[in-house]
């Protein structure tokens, strides 16, 4: 996937970071209940496309081992929490929140996500940069 250099800029509001808006790739090219990556000024980014079409966003790296590989892990739901499995050592996140739900300690990144027509977009805010 690429992304474009055009991103929509959101004003801070208080309380809130700036956002950058950045296109990734059309609705129908993400299959659903799996993920894809892509990245995003500097940042690498799993997305995943779930069967009742619900969009998630977060870091693409696994911090158990180290790896980018999140977008090639396994999606399915633990009390009714849709979550991503790593390929790596199995640990189960969140897709919603990126806690580790075997570990609660650890969590992932997050980012806004949304559909804008048959587009995808995925928002990068200042706390997020590399």
């Amino acid at each position: 996937m690429t992304t474009t250099p055009e991103a929509t800029i959101t004003r801070k509001r208080a309380g809130r970071h700036a956002a950058r808006w950045f296109d990734i790739c059309s609705y129908a090219g993400l299959t659903p209940e799996r993920g894809a990556c892509a990245m995003v000024d500097g940042t690498q980014v799993a997305i995943f496309r779930a069967f009742d079409g619900a969009l998630y966003a977060l870091s693409n790296l696994d911090p158990f081992s180290g790896a980018y590989v999140l977008s090639r892990g396994i999606l399915g739901t633990r009390d009714g929490a849709p979550t991503v499995a790593s390929p790596m050592y199995k640990q189960v996140f969140d897709l919603r929140t990126g806690v580790c739900l075997d570990d609660p300690r650890v969590a992932l990144p997050t980012f806004p996500v949304r559909r804008s027509g048959d587009r995808v977009e995925v928002a990068l805010t200042d706390e997020h940069r590399q």
